[in-house]
């Protein structure tokens, strides 16, 4: 697996094949508002302690003015061409806010990607305990599934899928990004996609869990990350987590193919 210090728009230069599956966490534009409704918008997570420096942050300066529409522009590139064949079609997912989902719909007709899915998925917390004395408090996070004409490629063995999934907590691979997603959950999500051997590919890879997931499965991984400091929390602790973990599976989907360090 390779997670490039590098932005996705210069995914060429990498010689990054073409992939079955692009799953993407893309910054939800919401500014100083990423920790309005977490407790760690206070200190130890009590009010009675007072506001700690992350109260009024963003999680990272990028989480304000993300473009959709040059996301879609380079990322439907990275996807491999539709092919003649049934069910064997690449596809995108790209998690987000909920008010981006129109935007990444009606952004993705104009790159070919005339039909979608959304996803919700639903936790059985909510992040939102600043909130509990609101009658509705938020236990979901939302996405898109992207696709071209054909169908896309679905290992669910002939049973139905179904758009509300469940979010597992993941209280094993070590936590470096903010927003960062179950490894679990995008296991589940790359096993219904693709198959053994495929390309994987995470344009905005943050801690690289993608990767892992990925490779956990024998999937060819690859990801583009910007923040140096995500970046190296993916070298210093989920790459090594990835070395564990693919012990146990016996084999190594990227025998071979060499590793790139972070820049700087």
């Amino acid at each position: 697996m390779q997670l490039h210090n590098d932005h996705f728009q210069n995914h060429k230069r990498h010689n990054i094949p073409p992939a079955q599956l692009i799953i993407a966490d893309i910054p939800y534009n919401i500014g100083t508002d990423a920790y309005g409704s977490n407790p760690q918008w206070y200190v130890d997570g009590d009010r009675a302690n007072g506001e700690s420096d992350v109260a009024g942050k963003q999680f990272f300066d990028t989480d304000k003015d993300f473009r959709i529409s040059e996301f879609m522009h380079f990322t439907s590139r990275m996807l491999k061409k539709e092919p003649k064949e049934k069910g064997q079609a690449g596809c995108m997912i790209v998690f987000c806010a909920f008010d981006q989902q129109m935007e990444l719909i009606e952004e993705a007709k104009k790159y070919g990607f005339a039909n979608y899915i959304n996803l919700v998925f639903r936790k059985n917390f909510s992040p939102q305990v600043l909130k509990a004395n609101m009658r509705v408090v938020g236990n979901a996070e939302y996405g898109v599934l992207l696709y071209r004409g054909k169908l896309p490629k679905f290992n669910n063995r002939g049973r139905m899928v179904f758009n509300i999934i469940d979010w597992p907590r993941d209280t094993t691979t070590p936590k470096v990004h903010p927003t960062q997603k179950p490894v679990k959950l995008l296991e589940t999500l790359i096993e219904l996609f693709t198959d053994p051997g495929e390309v994987v590919v995470d344009p905005c890879a943050g801690s690289g869990v993608t990767l892992l997931a990925a490779q956990n499965l024998g999937r060819r991984a690859y990801g583009f990350e910007i923040k140096k400091e995500f970046v190296a929390g993916f070298e210093e602790k989920i790459r090594p987590a990835a070395a564990t973990q693919f012990d146990l599976w016996g084999a190594d989907a990227d025998e071979g193919e060499e590793h790139r360090a972070p820049d700087g």
